[in-house]
């Protein structure tokens, strides 16, 4: 996932990516206007995007030996007005940019966020209402993606720190529970939309990833993020949603921590797989119950770990990307003479599709 090299351009992620032997990239087209400032990027340019900058892409990630998926993770049912429906158009633009590359005919996914809207949520059934909501403004989004054959792939990230720590609730994204996933699924019956699991948002909240892919649709499943969460005891706030914003006098006489940021709410760590700490998961059962299911998908390197991403340093992010590989290489790569290698013959070429151009669409004008 590109948000890690935030600071590179699309180029020079290819590069690193093919640095740190990875087969693929899913790569952030988040809004350059966007209300965002935590693990975004914008490593295509969406209002400059036609058939001949898709026919380059495609160029440079077969050279490569890349595929490829495109994604941008924000509110599309709450929030600010302005800025949902915004979010919503630039879905739109999304679709149509992996419609040009080649959509569900080169795995040409897009990653988005679901929300929540909070007004709604206050109110008596306000998740109920949520669902109806999502149903609203998703069904002509979906439609409008399935007439492309491009599909839509939902992350499970509850997005903690979108609300202020003075909230109880920490729940922004729909998708954060299999409940509500599944619930979705029946709402609009399209198969043009699944899922991204990452296994590290439900670690922290107390649910076992392996009995949350034992109970998923795995038609609906298409990637899975290699991110770890290391959980860390607390016994003054407790281990769900254990940290509240308080007047700092009173904390600091009581001797207790007390929230200082929006995303200062719960006791984890984001980690990667064999990189400097130890996890709360475990990723060799996690990965045998994929198998045995049948994904086939891509697992996908998200990575935002403490000792990797957030120090910033260029090394210590190769470093955390390399040493994931390396971890999960055993798991999901077959032994050969050089170790566990991903087979070269199982990289196949994106098609670079006679497409022809279409125009921008909005969200009024699907309506």
């Amino acid at each position: 996932m590109t948000s890690a090299f935030d600071q590179l351009d699309l180029d020079q992620t290819v590069e690193k990516a093919m640095e740190i032997g990875v087969q693929g990239l899913d790569v952030c087209v988040f809004r350059k206007d966007g209300t965002r400032d935590d693990f975004v990027a914008t490593h295509m340019d969406y209002d400059n995007f036609g058939p001949e900058e898709a026919k380059s892409v495609l160029g440079t990630f077969n050279k490569a030996r890349l595929r490829l998926s495109i994604g941008a993770f924000d509110n599309l049912i709450g929030g600010d007005p302005k800025a949902k429906v915004d979010n919503q158009n630039h879905l739109l633009k999304l679709i149509r940019m992996a419609y040009l590359m080649g959509g569900d005919e080169n795995d040409v996914k897009v990653g988005t966020f679901v929300g929540y809207n909070h007004e709604l949520g206050n109110q008596e059934n306000g998740f109920e209402k949520n669902l109806e909501e999502y149903q609203k403004v998703f069904s002509p989004i979906i439609q409008y993606a399935a007439d492309l054959g491009v599909t839509l792939l939902y992350e499970n990230c509850p997005m903690e720190g979108w609300r202020s720590s003075v909230y109880s609730t920490t729940f922004n994204n729909l998708p954060g529970v299999l409940a509500a996933r599944k619930i979705m699924y029946e709402l609009i019956p399209s198969p043009n939309h699944g899922e991204i699991y990452d296994p590290s948002h439900d670690i922290w909240q107390q649910t076992d990833p392996i009995s949350v892919i034992e109970h998923t649709d795995m038609s609906r499943l298409k990637r899975i993020h290699v991110k770890s969460t290391r959980n860390n005891p607390d016994p003054f706030w407790g281990n769900m949603y254990p940290m509240q914003r308080v007047k700092a006098e009173w904390a600091e006489k009581a001797g207790v921590p007390y929230s200082t940021n929006e995303w200062d709410r719960h006791h984890y760590e984001a980690t990667l797989p064999g990189f400097g700490l130890g996890d709360s998961m475990d990723w060799r059962k996690f990965v045998d119950t994929l198998r045995q299911r049948g994904f086939s998908g891509p697992f996908e390197i998200e990575n935002e770990a403490k000792l990797s991403k957030q120090t910033g340093k260029m090394g210590a992010i190769m470093q955390g990307c390399k040493a994931a590989v390396q971890n999960l290489a055993p798991l999901l790569y077959p032994l050969t003479e050089d170790g566990f290698v991903y087979p070269q013959t199982d990289i196949a070429s994106l098609k670079e599709l006679p497409r022809k151009d279409i125009k921008v669409v909005t969200m009024g004008q699907l309506r």
